[in-house]
Formats: structure tokens, sequence, C-alpha cells
């Protein structure tokens, strides 16, 4: 199984966990960036990417290279920003029709939200199928056996599904 590991992360936390994964799926990365930066500090923080995520803006992302065909897996990964997936990821999508690959997901919190996030990006992927899903709050931050373990999960049902 060839896959890759599309994301956008601000403080480090979607990073860690696409890292984690690539290294045990032996997937791509594929970390999105946009062309004028988020904060990352502070209420403007919050301000600006929740407003950002809220009014679903599609932010221009710097230059990157995906091609669709060379993989069978797709995982995307997202902060939730006021409830939803972020801006980048939203760009992506728009700019790649994922509607025929197979898909996985994952987010990250530090509240809750996290399903609502990942149908939210289903819905706008306009898909409606089962997927494989991971939810972690603060996974940098905490780094402990809870979240190596959920990750492990994660990654054992992706090497299961396509085992058969």
């Amino acid at each position: 199984m060839k896959s890759i590991i599309v994301y956008y992360s601000l403080t480090g936390n979607v990073d860690y966990v696409a890292r984690k994964i690539a290294e045990k799926l032996d997937s791509d990365i594929l970390p999105l960036s946009v062309l004028n930066a988020y904060p990352d500090k502070g209420f403007k923080k919050f301000y600006w990417g929740g407003k950002s995520a809220v009014m679903k803006e599609s932010p221009e992302l710097n230059e990157y290279k995906f091609d669709k065909d060379k993989y069978d897996l797709v995982i995307l990964g997202t902060p939730v920003w006021a409830g939803t997936f972020t801006p980048p990821l939203r760009t992506f999508i728009r700019d790649n029709d994922l509607k025929c690959k197979d898909l996985s997901f994952f987010a990250c919190c530090s509240g809750a939200g996290t399903m609502r996030c990942i149908n939210n990006l289903k819905h706008e992927i306009g898909i409606d199928k089962e997927t494989i899903n991971l939810e972690l709050v603060d996974p940098k931050d905490k780094n402990d056996d809870y979240v190596c373990q959920k990750i492990d999960e994660y990654c054992k049902k992706i090497k299961e599904a396509y085992e058969k």
C-alpha cells in the first residue's frame, strides 16, 4: 500500500502525529503551508484562525507537488478550529478531487469536536462512506502512552484494511 499524509499544522500537534503515522506506515508526507501565515500565539491566533474556518475561507497555499494517482490511500490531518477543519486543508480539497480515493482522517484538538471536524471534511470532499479515523487531544504536549497507543491502533487498522 502506498500512502501519503496531507496535513496542516499551526502549533505542531498535527505535525507530530503525521510524522508518527508516516513512520509506522512508511507513508509520504505533504505538510501544507499558506502564503500568508496565520498568527500562532495569543488572541490573534484564535480570532483569525476561527474566523477563517467559520467563513470557510480558502487561503492561497505555497506551492506543493501532489499526484493522487501515485497513492492507494490519502490520509488527511488537521487541527480543529471553531469545530471544523482548517482553511488550508479546504484549499487542498478544492484543488484536488479526492472523491474516488481511499481516505482516512485524523484530527487534533484541545477540547472537543474532532468527529464533527472529520464529518465536515467528508462532507466537503463529497463522501459518506465509513473511514478509519483518529481523534487526539493535544498529542504533542501529552506525548504519553495513551497517545502512542491510539496512533498504533489507528495504523494497525489501516494495515489490516489493506491486507485483505
